[in-house]
């Protein structure tokens, strides 16, 4: 398999983090998003939404992290990262989504440069932007949070895959992040774990 990947995209950093977890033989093949080559010609043709990431298997391309992550998890036998039970499928779900489709897409590099080219906003505004939906959403995150060690119990999941990439970014952005103690105790748990750290935008081929 291979995964096309910029080191600093949240979504390509969870599927990096599955494939780590489950154990897949994959290659990095970075796209640069600062130089937009995920909009040229060549990539479009993998991959027609110009989005990242990207995952090219035997069958074929598929993008959308959360769809490769749900087809990762259908097609392996190995680090399950959803429960069978239907009921605590469903609340993993629940995180990760919480992350994934409300947090995120409001602070992707598209709106962030729309944000700056379109609007003519000061990075300051844009820090404020981006802070402020981080909180808004980790605000609720924090309360759906248990005791336990991981999201949802004592083995990480697809929640925990979504979270540690949207704590990343906030970290980055100086996003306060003192009202979130279960959030930050997790997110440094799971950067216990080789699967998670060897993930890392630092630990990436094309790392700035």
């Amino acid at each position: 398999m291979k995964l096309y990947s910029y080191f600093r995209s949240s979504a390509a950093y969870r599927v990096r983090i599955a494939l780590n977890l489950k154990g897949l033989t994959h290659d990095i093949v970075p796209v640069n998003l600062l130089k937009s080559e995920q909009q040229g010609e060549q990539y479009l043709e993998k991959n027609i939404q110009g989005l990242l990431p990207a995952l090219e298997t035997e069958q074929g391309m598929l993008g959308q992290s959360l769809a490769i992550l749900e087809w990762l998890e259908e097609t392996t036998d190995t680090t399950p990262i959803l429960p069978s039970d239907p009921w605590q499928k469903a609340q993993v779900r629940n995180l990760a989504y919480a992350i994934a489709v409300d947090i995120h897409p409001l602070n992707n590099l598209r709106v962030l440069k729309y944000l700056t080219n379109e609007l003519a906003v000061t990075d300051e505004q844009k820090t404020k932007w981006y802070q402020d939906w981080i909180m808004t959403g980790f605000d609720k995150v924090e309360k759906m949070l248990g005791d336990t060690a991981f999201c949802c119990g004592e083995e990480p999941t697809l929640a925990d895959i979504c979270l540690v990439p949207q704590v990343y970014n906030a970290l980055r952005f100086n996003t306060p992040m003192d009202n979130y103690p279960k959030i930050m105790a997790i997110y440094n748990h799971c950067n216990t774990l080789k699967a998670f750290t060897d993930a890392a935008p630092e630990q990436q081929i094309d790392a700035q």
